[in-house]
């Protein structure tokens, strides 16, 4: 999409044609205004929390004429918005217990939700799990590089299912299933991370006969069987 990198258009991607969409953390204002401008989109409302952001979106939409489209408000999350305005909400570029933060304080308003289109930073697997914790579950996900290294996107729908197993809530259990060709890099991106952080541990004997030293090492195989099929 016009004016997206490959991570923002990944996002838009799975934003549903016709939304009521408030994008929480919108800085520019990128996402939303691409989305008016293709159609894809009813209303969006771009909310920020920091002042800075919100006057730089606030000057995006007036410069694209869209403001007709794209309203931009100052606030904290799902706080800016009252319940029934959106059916729609994207959070992207913000960490997983962040988003689920911002998620769990704002239920009054995802009562009238019904997607929910979300790019984590990091903690991919606590925020999978929140999902799937309260009555949401991951109905796709894609893979998109940007800025050199690879991003998660989730689209998340109202309806509670059987939750994913561990590993998965890791991988990703819509990835896991589709196998797409960025797949094993992902894996591997995991790994890496497992090992670097288990290693960091083995510079104490009391950290390595402890039970998070024992997790990282069961994480670690489980990524590996992971990488073979």
């Amino acid at each position: 999409m016009q004016g997206l990198d490959e991570r923002l258009a990944a996002v838009a991607a799975f934003v549903p044609l016709g939304a009521r969409l408030a994008d929480i953390g919108t800085d520019h204002a990128k996402l939303p205004l691409a989305l008016a401008a293709a159609g894809k989109i009813a209303h969006a409302i771009a909310v920020d929390v920091n002042e800075g952001p919100f006057e730089a979106a606030r000057r995006a939409v007036q410069a694209a004429g869209l403001a007709q489209t794209v309203e931009v408000r100052l606030g904290d999350g799902l706080a800016a918005l009252a319940p029934g305005e959106v059916d729609s909400v994207a959070v992207a570029g913000m960490g997983g217990s962040l988003i689920s933060r911002i998620l769990t304080d704002g239920a009054a308003v995802l009562q009238a939700v019904e997607t929910l289109v979300l790019q984590p930073q990091s903690d991919v697997a606590e925020l999978r799990a929140w999902i799937y914790d309260n009555g949401w579950h991951i109905a796709e996900e894609s893979l998109a590089r940007a800025g050199g290294r690879l991003y998660e996107i989730l689209l998340a729908r109202r309806g509670k299912k059987e939750k994913p197993e561990p590993i998965l809530l890791e991988i990703g259990p819509c990835l896991w299933q589709k196998k797409p060709p960025r797949l094993k890099e992902h894996i591997e991106q995991l790994l890496f991370r497992v090992r670097r952080a288990r290693e960091g541990m083995e510079k104490s004997a009391r950290a390595k006969e402890g039970a998070a030293y024992r997790a990282l090492g069961e994480k670690a195989a489980a990524l590996e069987e992971k990488l073979i099929w």
